[in-house]
């Protein structure tokens, strides 16, 4: 006979916090959010952790490599769609990691008989004012020059003049000799007020470029999460079709971290996953597995060798897979049975595996419930999808401004290998659907807001991190009375304008 759970599966829209302690310590400013990757074993630490405790899905409509950009700056990593060609999805980590260090390897490079037409080309191809002008036009050979947006003038100038005509010289250029260290460099840049050092070496060939934008960057995002050489932490989707060629694709590059995306990860091919990259590389890639929704899967995938582990089958707000194959369970209900198996794994073994909730987020506070119950981040699709940052399109909809977004499971993605049986590949039937979300502006704006919340209540639960959250946290099932009282109600609203809204 079948197995009935006595209790139903709870949302988080079902659970609130109740208020706990607060001192005086207790102040948004003081609330850490670093969150642990990877697994790690007591008394250790995880080789990565996060200093947010949020990722972007790995789906079309929201992770590519500038989206990866904006989510390290901020502290949380994105992880890269898989649903594309392995080599595409290989040039998206090689831009995130080349797109901030220290010494950045220059991807703008000119000839001296190359126009001003070229240059236009280039720049709107890379989107870099700064170009290096070199004897071959590639990257480390011999510097002649550089050009900026400073030395031509488009209206003035005839689309065939030449580079070595208005570009600055190599002998009128500051700049520094290859082992110079990157303080040594940012002194420089700021003692001559420049926007980009050259790096050359002694035979004159150019090295790199060191940015003042990026100095500047760190200033003005001390989050922002980096790896030994300072570059940009960035994760990547797999699948387990091909991850014997997209595997070693995406660790030459130099994903971080990788995700197996799936819709249900408690399987063999799963498992098959793992042994390939335990076998191959040891624990020196980082590989997290999923989604689960029980104590069991959560074992199994952590017994396989998984650095962490999702959590959730259903809960996307584009995912249909319950109204199709009548699977899954409550997000609540998921994350609190998966994070106590996992404290138990922990007592059991002494290897903490991470847990990442991934579905089920509708408002901000959301998160800070998930992470009260157990989880260590959280996975976002639609939060991240409406923002400037995410490739899809912005479109005008019924008068408002939209963002295109569908799920992976969709008739527009038709990702099968994420819903592979071991059948014929293709998608048998769609599991998500194609939507619009609001347009909501920047990333950077956005985050800082969630992230308030976030914050502010963790100190109205007396808690300064995420593990004393977890510790504090008293939390209560609603009514859906209650539900209905915790919003506004049984009054008139007025929109910004004072206009009574009908």
């Amino acid at each position: 006979m079948a197995y009935f759970y006595d209790e139903p599966s709870h949302t988080f829209s079902e659970y609130l916090l109740i208020p706990g302690y607060s001192s005086k310590d207790c102040i948004p400013a003081n609330v850490s959010l670093r969150t642990p990757v990877t697994r790690f074993r007591r008394g250790e630490e995880s080789a990565i952790t996060m200093n947010i405790p949020l990722v972007s899905a790995v789906m079309q409509a929201v992770s590519d490599d500038r989206m990866a950009v904006a989510i390290a700056r901020e502290g949380g990593i994105s992880f890269l769609y898989a649903s594309q060609p392995i080599e595409q999805q290989a040039e998206m980590v090689r831009r995130v990691k080349g797109y901030k260090a220290g010494f950045v390897a220059s991807d703008s490079n000119l000839r001296p008989d190359d126009t001003l037409q070229d240059v236009l080309s280039l720049k709107a191809r890379t989107g870099h004012s700064t170009m290096a002008v070199t004897e071959d036009g590639t990257a480390t050979g011999r510097l002649v020059g550089i050009v900026t947006s400073r030395d031509y003038r488009v209206s003035r100038m005839a689309p065939q003049t030449p580079v070595r005509a208005f570009m600055t010289p190599f002998d009128r250029l500051v700049y520094a000799r290859e082992g110079t260290t990157l303080k040594a460099a940012n002194d420089i840049i700021s003692e001559h007020k420049l926007n980009a050092l050259a790096i050359v070496s002694a035979d004159g060939r150019l090295v790199a470029f060191v940015f003042r934008k990026d100095y500047d960057a760190h200033k003005e995002n001390p989050l922002e999460l980096l790896d030994a050489q300072k570059r940009y932490i960035v994760g990547a989707g797999i699948n387990t079709r091909d991850y014997e060629a997209r595997v070693p694709a995406l660790v030459e590059a130099g994903a971080d971290v990788l995700c197996i995306d799936s819709s249900e990860g408690y399987s063999e091919w799963q498992k098959d996953t793992l042994a390939f990259i335990r076998a191959r590389y040891g624990e020196t890639v980082r590989v997290g597995a999923g989604n689960v929704v029980d104590r069991e899967g959560f074992r199994f995938l952590a017994d396989a060798g998984a650095d962490f582990v999702k959590v959730g089958i259903g809960g996307g707000s584009i995912c249909i897979t319950r109204e199709t194959k009548g699977i899954g369970r409550g997000q609540a209900s998921a994350v609190i049975e998966v994070a106590r198996a996992r404290d138990e794994y922990f007592e059991e073994t002494g290897i903490y595996v991470p847990v990442c909730s991934d579905g089920g987020i509708v408002q901000d506070y959301h998160i800070t419930l998930a992470l009260a119950m157990g989880a260590d981040f959280c996975m976002l699709g639609r939060y991240f999808a409406r923002f400037d940052e995410s490739p899809t399109s912005r479109v005008l909809v019924g008068g408002s401004y939209m963002k295109e977004y569908w799920g992976e499971g969709s008739a527009r993605a038709r990702n099968w290998q994420r819903y592979d049986m071991g059948g014929a590949q293709k998608l048998s039937f769609v599991e998500g659907v194609d939507s619009y979300v609001p347009y909501a502006g920047s990333l950077s704006e956005n985050v800082a807001v969630t992230l308030s919340k976030i914050r502010s209540t963790m100190c109205n639960c007396g808690a300064l991190s995420i593990p004393a959250l977890r510790r504090n946290a008293r939390l209560t099932l609603v009514s859906s009375v209650s539900i209905v009282e915790g919003g506004a109600h049984d009054v008139l609203l007025k929109d910004r304008t004072g206009t009574p809204v009908k």
